[in-house]
This record gives structure tokens, sequence and C-alpha cells, in this order.
């Protein structure tokens, strides 16, 4: 009997044996649909921290600017009266509106392009006393007046990715992360290089905020391909001639999906969305999302105090490719449902996506390090453990003995090839 075809789905004209189908590139011809940020025509959402203007971050209940993050209740905290307050959350003095509705490309004043010709040097005029002071933006993020002992703050956003729209708080404490990088090491104790082992010092973490920017996108593709849904198996020859073969009917699929996306998040630090796998392991830091980016605060450098952070050096012109491939990604997933009758699986062929709006924010997100220095056979890598310093989702490499694994593995009477080696280790 010949199934008939899904609804919206058309037969070709013949039915074949199914065969190993030849490799097809997918093609996505929407590369203009995101204009270029730099126009002045595009919308810019102004996400200045107004009561930040003066460079001086003051306690609103004695006036003293000795202030830093408390994790443990992500507030900030006066150090002098122990006052505890917070900025307002971003999502709540933005218009943010109906994302079905949301057109062109629209921008936080944070995450607009950056102007080479604007130094990391930014020399602030203290509003207690009048003298001038030097932040270098590469490092820090805050100095402290050399007269008056005011902290001085960058929190104006120029125009040289240091200043982001908005910062996700630390969460999780650097007692609560040790805690969590140790129990991630012990489990891999046992086929750990022994350096390692000796040389473990998770109390030597540190916590960084790293630049993202934060995508709301308007969408909608139209992919097509092959499905097949089979009709018969069957055996040919005998002994070691012994072939399965199957029988399918094809079918020319084609699907269209419109859909929205809330808070895409994508780094927008060119070293590490392009990481080296053969010096280091830091690609370990997407494997820790998501973050709940929807209570992140307006921008306060007092946030970073006693925290690095790393600046942005992406543009949003540099980074519609990757939003691109990752909203066709999502555009497949949501068709999936629709195309499970194809029980031999669908080919999908060609692809082409439509970003009909965008709405784009500089965000620091926070995250727990720690790095180890490893060396065999004369090549070096760089291990990476991170901690998700809002969920505390654990991940990381940890530089694996191959003697000890070998041995384990001979211990218990089983034979491991040198391609089964190499992939525990890859995965450890």
């Amino acid at each position: 009997m010949t199934n008939l075809p899904p609804p919206g789905d058309h037969p070709p004209s013949s039915t074949t044996d199914t065969q190993a189908d030849p490799a097809v590139t997918p093609t996505n011809p929407a590369g203009d649909a995101i204009t270029d940020p730099t126009g002045s025509a595009d919308p810019v959402i102004d996400t200045t921290n107004d009561r930040l203007d003066d460079g001086i971050n003051r306690c609103p209940k004695c006036g003293s600017t000795d202030i830093q993050l408390r994790a443990s209740a992500g507030m900030l905290v006066c150090l002098f009266c122990r006052h505890q307050w917070a900025e307002a959350r971003l999502d709540e003095t933005i218009e943010n509106g109906d994302l079905t509705t949301l057109t062109g490309t629209t921008i936080g004043s944070g995450a607009a392009d950056i102007d080479a010709s604007v130094d990391v040097l930014t020399t602030m005029k203290c509003a207690g006393c009048g003298a001038e002071v030097v932040v270098n933006t590469a490092e820090n993020m805050s100095a402290r007046c050399h007269w008056c002992r005011h902290v001085l703050t960058v929190n104006e956003q120029i125009p040289n990715g240091a200043v982001p729209d908005a910062v996700l708080p630390f969460k999780i404490t650097h007692e609560d992360a040790v805690s969590r990088i140790e129990k991630f090491a012990g489990k891999r104790r046992l086929f750990a290089d022994r350096a390692f082992v000796s040389e473990f010092t998770p109390q030597n973490i540190v916590g960084v905020y790293m630049p993202y920017m934060v995508v709301d996108s308007n969408a909608s593709a139209d992919i097509a391909g092959q499905g097949e849904i089979q009709t018969r198996k069957y055996t040919r020859g005998s002994g070691d001639d012994e072939e399965t073969v199957y029988d399918a009917d094809r079918y020319d699929v084609r699907r269209h999906v419109d859909f929205t996306v809330d808070d895409l998040t994508v780094e927008s630090s060119a070293e590490r969305a392009n990481f080296d796998s053969s010096a280091n392991t830091n690609n370990i830091i997407n494997t820790i999302l998501p973050f709940d980016t929807e209570n992140a605060v307006k921008w306060n450098a007092s946030y970073l105090t006693g925290y690095t952070s790393e600046k942005r050096d992406q543009d949003v012109a540099h980074l519609v490719p990757v939003v691109e491939d990752q909203l066709l990604s999502i555009a497949r997933s949501q068709v999936e449902s629709s195309v499970k009758q194809y029980d031999r699986g669908v080919r999908w062929e060609r692809e082409h996506l439509d970003v009909h709006g965008t709405r784009w924010l500089s965000m620091y997100l926070p995250v727990w390090l720690y790095s180890y220095y490893h060396e065999s056979g004369g090549k070096g890598m760089v291990h990476y453990i991170a901690v998700n310093g809002r969920t505390g989702e654990v991940m990381g490499s940890v530089p694996v003995s191959h003697k000890r694994l070998l041995a384990a593995a001979v211990s218990v009477g089983g034979v491991i090839d040198a391609g089964v080696i190499a992939l525990m280790v890859a995965t450890s």
C-alpha cells in the first residue's frame, strides 16, 4: 500500500529504494536581513543611568561612595553605613513591547558601534573636590580620588565598548563557586594528571564579567527539503554478503514558520567567540548558559568592584551572521514536531530567513573562572573550569593522565584503542 503524502507535502513522480543521500549544503540568502546599525535611521534606546551622571555613585542613605556588590543578596552595599539597594531592572525602564511588532534594527546606547579613536584612559573630574582622576577602562571601571577619597566610577557610556547597557550581578558567592569547582574536579580526580591534582587551588578562581549582546528578534523562515517514509524492510543475499534494504516513499517537504526570540545571548568578545581549541578550552563558557538576563539591572560600575571584566570588541554588524545562524537553528527546531511522520528523516536542502526586526542590548554577565596551564609532550594547553555566576552551573576541562586511563582499562580486562582514549580525554 502506498502512503498518502502528509498535508502540504508533495510526492515525487516515482518511488525509489533508499540510498545514501548526497551531501547538500544549506544556503541562507538572508545576509541583508538586518540593517547595519551604524546608520542614523536606526532608533537608539537611551539606557544611561541618569542618577550617576557626575561619575560618583553615592549611598542613598549616607552619601558615602565606598560601595560594592554583596553577591549573596545581589545588592549594592555601602561599606560605611551597611545600607543595601539595587539599581532598577533594565526591563522595567525601557519599552519592550510586543516582539511580533518589532521591525528594523533598534540598539541600546551601550551597544552602539565602538569608536576606535576613543582611548581607554578616561579622565574624570571629581565632583567632591574638583581634582581630575584618570581611569584605565581596560583594567578598571572605578578609581579613588587621591585628594578627597571619593570613589569615582565610569558610568557614562563612552564609545569604547567598556560600558554596556546593563549588568547582571553575581549571585553565586566566591565560597560557593570554590565548593562547586572542587566537587567538579573531584569527580575527575581518578584519571586527572597528577600535576593538576597536586597543584589544584580552586581558591584562586576569579570573578569575571563577560561581554554579551542580548538580542530580541521577530523573524520568519522558509525551509524545504526531502522527507522519507519507510514502506518496506528486507534483506538480500546471505552470510557475509547479506545486506538490509529499505524501501521508502520520498516527499518534497516545505515548511514556513513565524517566530520571535526573546533574549538570545551572543558573545561580543572576538577572542571568546573564536576560540583556539588547540591552545585553550575557553569554549566551555558557552556550556554554562543560560543566564537569567531578564534580571539585569541598569549599568552601575560599582557592581564590578572586586571583580574583573572584559570589554566588548564586536559591533552589531559583526554579530549579525552569528545571530542569523542561531535563528535558522531555532526555525528548524520549531518545525520538528510537524515532520515526525517521516520515520526515515527529513533532509533540509534550502533555507531562507527573513529578519523583520531586532533589538540589541549590551550586557555584562557574571562568570567564575579557574584556569590551569598544562604542558604535555612539549605542547601547552590552558584548561578552564567555569561557574555560572547566577545559576551555579559548572563545566570545565581537566587534563587527563593517559597512563592512568589506559591502566584502568587494562585492569578491568578491557581493550581500549587510541581513538576511544582521545574521546574520553576530550569529554573529561
